[in-house]
């Protein structure tokens, strides 16, 4: 073929020359034809596999990414070699032999114009340089595909729990309001008898020459019927039968008096009570007695929580939007378990002597018609601390007492 003499060939030869050089290049193109036929039914397959898994009911969507990570190899020109992965909210969802290689295809997660993640895709092995690196040029449009269709099950997950997340709270605000009624009738049936039980109680113990058991008696029916009573009040304030005030109030004043009559409580318990209350703490809009007793709630949970001693600390400060009131125990700490169910109505881990379930509740429903806000965070073995925030305007500087 490399001749340089004329007439070299004859003419047979060159036709039968022509002729192979024909079918060489329709069996090169009939290879490569079904080879991109092989690689887009490979695509498609794993396509239709992603989309498929978004519609499976019950699965989470860190089920899903994980699922999808072990579909993404064999969608790759050499599946034996790939091995992938998807980073997404800090978690790295990957094949078992995926490893970090330079050989790599991947592709940005995004969200509302935002990189919340990435599609990864390795090869394990050293192959072939192909369009980009030893990738494909169409597994780059598949991987950004797959990218793409990964930002749409997120956002559709996130909407679900969304609409999820609604409708628990519409059931549970027609639970509460429905609560809210029937309390508000057992509290008024109630507050009559309980009201003469605590009156012949008292006017009995005043009787001459009562016999000193009988009065320890009469003196646990008035604490029983006390203790009844305070558990109504409650319950008549959570039903909003209770008429709130709305004048300034005075945060540290309102600490000042309340920690008064539970400090011997606390010294009793073993606990040391510290306060940290700001100078020149601004007033805010509410109910004086409805903070006094979200206070008084905080700080009886704290000691309820510390039944072995330890440290209980009051602090109140301001910035220029809000005046926090801070109550930290070193107590039991709440589980992570439970920590969401807190501030429900009748929800307790206490004895049933010992809670009824609505303290918490109560602070809760003050905090938000105040239009403040409440968090906690909690340890399991080392406390809990409560954060209430008001609103308000003004400015202040911080003392320390106690």
């Amino acid at each position: 073929m490399k001749s340089k003499k004329s007439d070299f060939f004859f003419k047979k030869n060159i036709e039968l020359y022509e002729e192979l050089v024909r079918d060489l290049s329709f069996a090169l193109i009939t290879h490569q034809t079904q080879q991109n036929l092989q690689e887009r039914v490979k695509e498609l397959s794993c396509l239709y596999s992603i989309a498929h898994l978004a519609t499976l009911p019950n699965l989470v969507l860190e089920d899903v990414l994980q699922k999808i990570t072990e579909l993404l190899p064999r969608a790759w020109q050499y599946p034996r070699v790939a091995a992938a992965r998807i980073f997404y909210d800090g978690v790295d969802y990957k094949t078992t032999d995926f490893t970090a290689s330079p050989d790599k295809q991947s592709a940005a997660i995004v969200i509302d114009n935002k990189k919340k993640g990435e599609v990864e895709v390795v090869y394990t092995q050293k192959m072939p340089l192909q369009d980009e690196g030893p990738f494909l040029a169409a597994e780059r449009h598949l991987i950004d595909a797959i990218a793409s269709e990964i930002a749409l099950i997120i956002t559709q997950k996130q909407v679900e729990e969304e609409h999820k997340r609604l409708h628990a709270q519409l059931m549970q605000a027609d639970r509460l309001g429905t609560l809210g009624q029937v309390a508000a009738g057992v509290a008024h049936e109630l507050n009559e008898p309980l009201g003469n039980i605590l009156g012949f109680a008292q006017l009995a113990m005043k009787a001459p020459e009562m016999p000193h058991q009988t009065v320890k008696d009469l003196e646990k029916i008035v604490t029983a019927a006390l203790h009844s009573r305070e558990v109504i009040r409650k319950l008549l304030f959570f039903a909003r039968q209770v008429p709130s005030k709305n004048e300034p109030v005075k945060l540290n004043e309102i600490a000042a008096n309340g920690l008064f009559f539970l400090e011997s409580r606390c010294a009793k318990a073993g606990i040391e009570m510290v306060r940290y209350l700001a100078a020149n703490l601004p007033p805010f809009q509410g109910d004086a007695s409805q903070i006094h007793q979200v206070l008084v709630n905080l700080v009886v949970n704290a000691i309820q929580a510390m039944p072995d001693g330890g440290t209980l600390t009051i602090r109140t400060h301001a910035d220029d939007k809000w005046v926090y009131l801070t109550v930290q125990d070193t107590g039991d700490g709440i589980d992570e378990k439970i920590i969401k169910k807190i501030f429900l109505p009748f929800f307790t881990t206490k004895d049933i002597n010992n809670g009824t379930g609505l303290g918490l509740a109560v602070v809760d429903d003050i905090v938000t018609a105040h239009r403040g806000k409440i968090t906690v965070e909690s340890k399991k073995g080392e406390g809990t601390v409560f954060v209430i925030s008001f609103p308000h305007k003004g400015n202040q500087e911080e003392t320390k007492e106690g």
